[in-house]
Formats: C-alpha cells, structure tokens, sequence
C-alpha cells in the first residue's frame, strides 16, 4: 500500500513538474495559450509555465524545409500529357500566423504549387518545357509566395524535378532527334566537301599565281642578265674601239692596220678555197683565161661559116 501511494505521488510530481517547466530548443518557436487564448510566442531557452492554465499550443520548425511536391499529369499547350514533380522550399516567417493563419501550411504549399505547376505547363509547348525551367520555377515561386504570405510563410524557391512525356511520345521524340543528328551529320558532311574543294581550288589557285610569278621573275632575270651581258660587250666593244683608234693614231698604227686587214683578207680568202668548189685564180691568170676563151670562140665561129658556105656551092664546080 505504501509503494502504491509513493508511486501516485511521483506520478503526480512528474506531471506538475513536466507542465511548469518548458524548453524551446534553438529550431523552434512554441506558442503559449494561457487558458485557450494566446499568451505569447516562447522563443529558445527555459520557461515557466502554470499547470493546468498554461498550455504549449503549437510547435513550429523554424528552419527551412523542403517539401516534396508529388508527381501530377499536366497538359501542355500543344495537348501533350506530361508527368511532372518538384521541390517547394519553405521558410517560418511568422510562428503565430502559421499556427493560426492555415491549419496545415505544408498541405496547403504542395496542393498550391501542384495548381500553380499545372497553369504554367499548360502556357507552353513541350519542347519550351526543357529550355524554360528557370522562368517557370521563378513563376511558381511569385505565385505561392503571394498566396503563402497571409500564413506567415516565405516560399524560397521551387525546383522542378523531372518532365516526363508519355512513352509514345518519348519514342517520337527519339525518331526526330535521330532523324535530326542524321540532317546534321549530312550537313556538316557537305559543308566538309565544300570547304575541301574551296580549300583545293584556292591552293590550287595559289600555286599557279606562285608558278607564273616566278616564271615573270625569272624572264625578268634572264631579261636583266640579257641586258646586262649586251651592256657589258658594248662596253667592252666601245673600250676596244677607244683603245684601236688611239693605237691608230699613235706612229706605226696604220700600217699595223693595213698588216691586220691584210692578214684577215688572206685567211678569209683560204677558208672560201677550201669551202666551195669555184676555181679561183689570179687576176693576171683570169685574164688570159678569158683570152684564150674568145679565141677559141671566135675559131668555131669561123669554121662554121665555111661549111655553110661550101654546101651551098654548085656540083658542077667540083
């Protein structure tokens, strides 16, 4: 009988004690109600409380959270369906509005971002859903933050998780990606001929500009060399001029010309004895050649008249 009245006595002790003293950890706000009304908001720490009229009404997390936003089928613009889920993060702003502003602000988050999510697909086509994220979570976000303000919740931000389209829709997709990177493929081939053939034409342009201007510089050098070479022996011609007319007009000089053309005229004259099949004689020699010819000319001349004569005569006469 006594162990039964020492344990309801600590029974009771425990329950006295356990609502006269409160700990808020450094995460949390609790609101106080003093006999079902608002006391006031307990902040971290030690607090004292009265039995039985004082009351730890709600407990609210006040770091930021994240919550899942389950998978929905949308609508896109171009009457595509589209399975889509994403991440809400929330923030406590305001312990007492949350407590009695809405009675569950998750819910009411992911129901609001779920609605939201749903108008936003349905403003674009499925192939802006990929490329339009950022403006989609940012007006996501505008929306439930405006409707969450009341409860005295901030809406970080929002993240779409995955965009899903309907398998035959996936398989659609795939076909016209491959039938794209096909076209891309033919395109850059041809783009790779045609600049090849660009390349060669324009190399091979290059080397015939190449070719024919060191053909015009070479005429160019042998036309210079040309130049120079009949330069060079006029100027030898004209020094050797100079220095014949100044040996000439020194004592001995003409007759050493005389000597120089004379021996000139004596080889020239062997080289044609010896190169053609003309006789050649003498002056003196040529002229009593061409005596004896006439002679013998005149000779026949003569014999041929007295045989004409002599036939002509009459027989008798023999």
């Amino acid at each position: 009988m006594f162990w039964t009245v020492l344990l309801i006595v600590f029974v009771i002790l425990f329950f006295v004690i356990t609502r006269l003293f409160i700990i808020v950890e450094m995460r949390e706000e609790v609101i106080q109600e003093r006999l079902g009304k608002f006391k006031k908001t307990l902040t971290p720490g030690f607090h004292f409380m009265i039995p039985f009229v004082d009351k730890a009404a709600y407990s609210q997390e006040m770091r930021e959270q994240v919550i899942d936003v389950p998978s929905q089928t949308c609508i896109t613009k171009d009457n595509i369906e589209v399975s889509v889920d994403g991440l809400v993060y929330v923030k406590i702003m305001d312990s007492y509005r949350a407590s009695y502003g809405i009675s569950n602000y998750i819910e009411a988050a992911v129901n609001l971002a779920q609605t939201t999510m749903r108008s936003e697909i349905g403003k674009i086509t499925l192939d802006d859903t990929f490329s339009e994220r950022e403006k989609m979570n940012e007006n996501i976000v505008k929306e439930i933050d405006e409707a969450a303000d009341p409860w005295g919740i901030k809406v970080k931000r929002y993240e779409i998780k995955n965009i899903r389209p309907s398998n035959d829709i996936v398989d659609t997709m795939e076909k016209q990606m491959e039938a794209e990177r096909k076209k891309r493929a033919e395109i850059t081939n041809s783009e790779g001929y045609r600049e090849a053939r660009i390349n060669e034409s324009e190399g091979e342009q290059k080397s015939q500009i190449l070719i024919s201007e060191a053909q015009r510089q070479r005429r160019i050098n042998e036309a210079k060399g040309r130049a120079k070479e009949i330069e060079l022996v006029a100027m030898a011609t004209a020094n050797g001029i100079r220095r014949v007319a100044t040996a000439v007009g020194k004592p001995g000089g003409e007759l050493a010309v005389k000597t120089k053309l004379i021996a000139q005229y004596i080889d020239q004259f062997g080289k044609i004895v010896k190169s053609t099949n003309v006789s050649v004689l003498p002056t003196e020699t040529a002229n009593l050649k061409t005596f004896f010819e006439g002679v013998g000319t005149l000779q026949r001349h003569t014999q041929s008249n007295k045989t004409s004569t002599g036939q002509n005569s009459p027989k008798g006469g023999n």
